[in-house]
This record gives structure tokens, C-alpha cells and sequence, in this order.
């Protein structure tokens, strides 16, 4: 059916939405259901947060406070009056303002939202369970064009999936296995720090966990018990399923690697639904976070770029530049399905939000050690089960501190783009992490491990230089050969991912390699202390 946009109204950028495949269309959705969506607005001119970003690295004021950022980049009184002129009418009610996360949240039944935003709502049942559904754009009225950016919550399918693996046997007999302390050790990581001082927040959209099982696994590893806090966002919550082949599993992963490699941070869980909304509700909610104020996050889940709205990538980058002029960094899981990242449509493709410029993507690899020691590491390769994901972005150009890496051609069309990821870490469940889930000791791996491994080792560094390292991913590229004379660095020159090969140097498989912890501490203290970052 061709899109038709009522009179006085505009297409909503980037909103629209593609029928997923294998549902199939129930019938339209009860008119007086309920319904919630956040409606983000739009951020201030980008150069002014690009000025913020690029402030020297050793000035005082290099990072943002959260009250600074909400006073003078939060939505402005007139764009939430606008909304709220809206509201009052389409018949719809005021739930919340968040002015620092340019949010306000909306309420009403399935009629009155399917009005105020020109577009149809269906009931789905697909493989996964039943949603609700739309496709095509959503539309806003005029006085709201280049005001609203993203609509998220009348379309409420599964958005993302974990990237986590857990170990089955594949022929060999040699299988490994690893805490994160002897990880930790084996990537000298630095000694004398703890976390202390430091929270790190780990979104998850599913799942639980009990206390006994974190204090049944930190007894184990004879660790410090962390602090570990679960915060709801949109009406998710801590709720175990009891099988750790669930996303039970992605939830004690992330939580075990971040506390026992950082018993002394205390760690803040945020639990959202599966769905758009959630996802970019939890992030904005723990950006925003002032009472937890976490220095890093950590997020293990994502699905490829084809299968987000541009809206929801645009508002998700926004947020974590956000988190860049606040000096947070954001480390994401780059996937576990290789180039392809999960699609069987022939074509390469990466694993959002990993892809934004304003992540650390966090690629996997094939670690053995013996006698305390690495003896090899390559990129991550199970084929055809799992691999690291990594490639080229379809929708992030390349960014300016990327532009003197070489960042090889997509395979698809020979176009450039935002390469990922950036570093690497042991995943393969082959060679995977001890956990403690549901009752049960097991083997997890997968990037899902790298993205807590790295965001608690940033969690150690901050601890020592007594301020947040926040965005990486510039002094990471523009210092790569310093950091590499500092052995810093550890290139991985070796396996792929399906479409692309590891290599000498940055490569679409481990990015510029796993950490030599303790010396990536001294490089960065030296970098930090006397160098202009520049992310323009």
C-alpha cells in the first residue's frame, strides 16, 4: 500500500519500518490497549557538542558534568512545550519530561497513537511470540517536523539478540577454559587497582539473576562479593528464567567478567524490554544516571544494522556522544556470527550499536595460554557456528580519527565506512569464560564476554589516573603507534570472520588488538597528560 501523509503532517525521518520476516499480520490491534513511546527530541547543533569533544585532553574540563550537559544541551522549554501541545491534541497524556535525555514519554490507548502519528497498528505472531507491529513511516504534524527525531514503543518486536556462545563440544579434545582473574592476568591487566570508585552500568534486555549465584561464583573464585544493583527501565526487570541458555546466561556473564576482574566497582544493572524503546531507554537512562553515575557501560546485545530504523541509530549514536562529552565509554559487542552478523542474504554486514562511532566495538578471539603466558591468539572462527563479528558500517561513514587507518573496502559494493571493531578480547567458546549461572557451572564465550572484559579494565584505569578515560576510540587511532611502541597493543595477524582477514595493523576481525593492560595504564597517562585529542 502506498504511503499516503495526511494533510498538515511530515514524514518522521528515518521511521520507517520493513514487515519482519516470518510474521504473519493477526488482525489490527485492540483500539483501547494501552500504549507508552518515548519520543526524543532533537539535540543542539552538533558543533557545539564536536567543540565539547574536542577540548585538549589534559584540560580540567575536558568532560562535562551531568547537570552541566542537562542545562545547557538538554531539550529546550519550547521544544517539550511543543510536545505537550501535542499531547493535549491527540488525546494523549504526559508520562514523563527527562530535559538531560531530550525524552518525553507519552501515554494512550492504540486509537488515539495510531492518530496522532498517521500510521497502522497489527498484531504479529511470529516464531519468537507475538508483537505489535507497523510498517512504513510514522508521521508528525508540521510544527513538530525537525523538533521530534525518533518515536520508539508502538512497534514493540524482539529488536536484539545476545551475543553470547555457549561451549559445545566440536571434536576437540583439548577444549579450555578460563576465569576472568586468569584472563585478567594473562592480558596484564594492572595489578593494584580494583575498581574502586567506579560503576560500571551493563544493559540487558531479558532475563535474571539470583545473589546466591553471584556469591556461589565469587566464593569460587574466592573474590570480593561486588555490589550489584538492578534498575527497571520501561517495566523490565530482574527476572531470572532458571536455564542459562536463556538470556539468564548473557546476564551472569556480563556480571561475573565485570566483578571479578572489578570486585571494588559497583556494578548497576539496567533491565528493559527487548524492543527498540527498551534497548535506547536503558542507555539514555544510565547515561543520565546521577545517583550510580557509571564511568562505563557495557552492552552485549545488538542485531545488524539492516534491521534498525535509521531513527533508532541516529537517537542511539546521539546518546552515546553523549556519553563521549560526559566521558563515558561505551564498549559493545561486535557479534558472534561473522561477517554475515546473523543475515543469510549473501551480504556483509555489521552489528549495531557496536557500528556507532561513538562505541568501543569489542571483536573476538582464539586465546591459549600456558605457563602463565599467551602462546598464540588469533581472530575467532568456529565456522559455520560462530566468529567475530566485524566489517564495514553501511550506514556510519568513516570517522575523521579512522581516516588514516586502512580501512579496506566493503565487500558488498566496495563503498567506505566506520570500520569495526576496534579491539579484541578472548571469545571463542572453545577457549571461553567459567561462569556460574542458574545453579550450574559452565563455559561461556562470544563477544558478549569482550565487552564486559574491556569495560572492566577500563574501569581499572579510570581507578588509577583518578579521572574517566572516557571516548577511546579517537586516542586509540590517532596514538595507535605510540601505543604499539608501548606495547600496549597486541596485534592479532591472524584468521577471519567469513569476508575479512586479520592482518598486520587495524583489520575487520580484532580492530588494533587485545590490551597489555597494565602498559595501555602508563600509555594513556602519558597521552592524556601532555596530547590534544581531536574527534573533529
Amino acid at each position: 500500500m502506498a504511503d499516503i501523509t495526511p494533510h498538515g503532517y511530515e514524514k518522521l525521518a528515518g521511521s520507517e519500518r520493513k514487515p519482519l520476516a516470518h510474521a504473519r499480520p493477526l488482525g489490527p490491534v485492540d483500539p483501547h490497549e494501552k500504549i507508552e513511546v518515548s519520543v526524543y527530541l532533537r539535540a543542539p547543533a552538533s558543533e557545539e557538542l564536536r567543540a565539547v569533544l574536542a577540548r585538549p585532553a589534559q584540560s580540567p574540563e575536558r568532560h562535562l558534568t551531568r547537570q552541566e550537559y542537562s542545562e545547557n544541551y538538554g531539550a529546550s522549554s519550547e521544544d517539550v512545550a511543543k510536545v505537550e501541545q501535542f499531547a493535549r491534541e491527540h488525546d494523549l497524556t504526559i508520562v514523563e519530561k527527562n530535559v538531560a535525555a531530550r525524552k518525553v514519554v507519552l501515554a494512550g490507548t492504540a486509537a488515539a497513537m495510531s492518530r496522532a502519528f498517521a500510521t497502522r497498528l497489527q498484531k504479529y505472531e511470529h516464531p519468537d511470540g507475538t508483537f505489535r507491529g507497523r510498517s512504513g513511516p510514522l508521521h508528525v504534524p508540521r510544527m513538530l517536523d525537525q523538533v521530534v527525531v525518533g518515536v520508539f514503543g508502538l512497534d514493540d518486536r524482539p529488536q536484539a539478540s545476545t551475543d553470547v556462545k555457549r561451549y559445545r563440544p566440536m571434536g576437540q579434545a583439548n577444549a579450555i577454559a578460563y576465569t576472568p582473574p586468569q584472563l585478567a592476568r594473562y592480558y596484564d591487566f594492572p595489578a593494584n587497582a580494583n575498581g574502586t570508585g567506579q560503576c560500571i552500568a551493563i544493559i540487558e534486555l531479558g532475563g535474571g539473576f539470583t545473589s546466591s549465584d553471584l556469591q556461589t561464583y565469587f566464593q569460587q573464585l574466592n573474590v570480593p562479593f561486588p555490589q550489584v544493583t538492578s534498575l527497571a527501565v520501561d517495566g523490565g526487570h530482574n527476572l531470572p528464567i532458571g536455564e542459562p541458555q536463556s538470556a539468564d546466561g548473557e546476564v551472569y556473564l556480563d556480571i561475573e567478567v565485570a566483578g571479578a576482574i572489578a570486585p571494588g566497582a559497583r556494578i548497576a544493572v539496567y533491565f528493559a524490554p527487548n524492543t527498540d524503546r527498551g534497548f535506547l531507554d536503558a542507555i539514555t537512562q544510565a547515561i543520565h544516571d546521577s545517583a550510580n553515575a557509571p564511568s562505563v557501560l557495557s552492552i552485549s546485545w545488538g542485531s545488524a544494522e539492516a534491521s534498525w530504523t535509521a531513527q533508532a541509530m541516529q537517537v542511539m549514536d546521539q546518546a552515546f556522544q553523549t556519553a563521549a562529552a560526559l566521558g563515558i565509554t561505551i564498549c559493545c559487542a561486535a557479534g558472534d556470527t561473522g561477517s554475515a552478523d546473523g543475515l543469510s542474504d549473501g551480504q556483509a554486514h555489521v552489528d549495531f550499536p557496536a557500528s556507532s562511532p561513538y562505541a568501543l566495538a569489542c571483536g573476538g578471539t582464539r586465546l591459549v595460554a600456558a605457563n602463565g603466558s599467551i602462546t598464540s591468539e588469533r581472530a575467532w572462527n568456529d565456522s559455520p557456528t560462530s566468529s567475530t563479528g566485524g566489517g564495514i558500517s553501511d550506514y556510519f561513514p568513516v570517522p575523521a580519527w579512522q581516516a588514516q587507518t586502512n580501512i579496506p573496502p566493503s565487500v558488498n559494493d566496495g563503498h567506505k565506512g566506520r570500520g569495526m571493531p576496534d579491539v579484541a578480547g578472548n571469545a571463542d567458546p572453545q577457549t571461553g569464560y567459567m561462569v556460574h549461572a542458574d545453579g550450574q557451572d559452565l563455559v561461556l564465550g562470544g563477544t558478549s564476554a569482550v565487552a564486559p572484559l574491556w569495560a572492566a579494565l577500563i574501569a581499572l584505569i579510570n581507578q588509577q589516573q583518578g579521572k574517566s578515560v572516557g571516548y577511546l576510540n579517537p586516542i586509540l587511532y590517532q596514538h595507535y603507534d605510540q601505543l604499539v611502541q608501548a606495547n600496549a597493543l597486541r596485534d592479532i595477524t591472524s584468521g577471519d570472520n567469513g569476508a575479512y582477514a586479520a592482518g598486520v595493523g587495524w583489520d575487520a576481525c580484532t580492530g588494533v588488538g587485545t590490551p597489555d593492560g597494565a602498559n595501555l595504564l602508563k600509555a594513556l597517562q602519558s597521552i592524556l597528560s601532555s596530547n590534544s585529542i581531536s574527534t573533529l
